[in-house]
């Protein structure tokens, strides 16, 4: 397994999103968060969460969705505590659990991971956003959802109070060799559409130059706007 990992600050004066590998043995766990900007200390809220799953995973010897349920539930009950005491902060979530040659990912907000098998996209998650509801719907297409005027408009996110847990979780999946998923912010993907991502996926020989290429795209894409903070990570499975 080789993966890659990227925080920029793009052209804003504060990085708001937050990103952490982590591996021991035969487990790994990868995780993107993006604190929501207009809402104060979005930063401390990605922070959060990379923090809490970096506390959790040494400790962690269950399946997969057991470690991202009990990170997500325990990073969100930190940031309503932290709220509590200081400001507004909300944040997204993606992360990717693998173990014992099996995987699971989760996600909340429009933090998204995109799963590949041999260099074709086989899923992606879907936003919790009004602009994907659309797309569902029929009413916009998938190109629309990166330059529609709601696409910031999400309704889940971590830091909203919750009756009942928010993020979803997929189902368990068998690793394969020549697996490849891409873990990102919104500020990465809607500069780069999935048939990018595709091509630069089957030039590239390792994680990191798939998302040096990447990155590539995505700063030549947000040249002539005010670039966000963009954030990915690569993993490559191989023999």
């Amino acid at each position: 397994m080789k993966y890659s990992s990227i925080c920029e600050i793009g052209d804003r004066d504060v990085n708001e999103d937050s990103v952490v590998c982590l591996a021991r043995s035969d487990r790994w766990c990868f995780v993107v968060a993006d604190g929501l900007g207009g809402h104060s200390k979005g930063e401390v809220a990605s922070s959060i969460v990379t923090a809490v799953f970096s506390d959790q995973f040494p400790e962690s010897n269950g399946s997969n969705a057991g470690l991202l349920a009990a990170s997500f539930n325990a990073a969100q009950e930190r940031i309503i505590n932290t709220k509590q005491k200081s400001a507004e902060m909300k944040t997204t979530c993606v992360a990717l659990s693998i173990a014992a040659g099996r995987f699971v990912y989760g996600h909340i907000g429009d933090s998204r991971l995109y799963h590949f098998r041999r260099a074709k996209l086989r899923s992606r998650t879907l936003d919790h956003s009004i602009p994907q509801l659309l797309e569902l719907s029929g009413e916009i297409s998938e190109d629309d959802i990166r330059g529609h005027p709601d696409r910031g408009r999400l309704f889940r996110v971590m830091g909203d109070e919750w009756d009942v847990p928010r993020y979803e979780l997929s189902r368990e999946r068998k690793l394969s060799v020549d697996d490849a998923f891409l873990l990102c912010t919104d500020g990465f993907w809607e500069h780069i559409p999935a048939t990018m991502m595709t091509q630069t996926l089957r030039e590239a020989g390792s994680a990191e130059k798939w998302l040096l290429a990447m990155r590539d795209v995505v700063l030549t894409a947000g040249r002539e706007m005010s670039l966000d903070n963009f954030s990915a990570i690569t993993v490559i499975i191989k023999e």
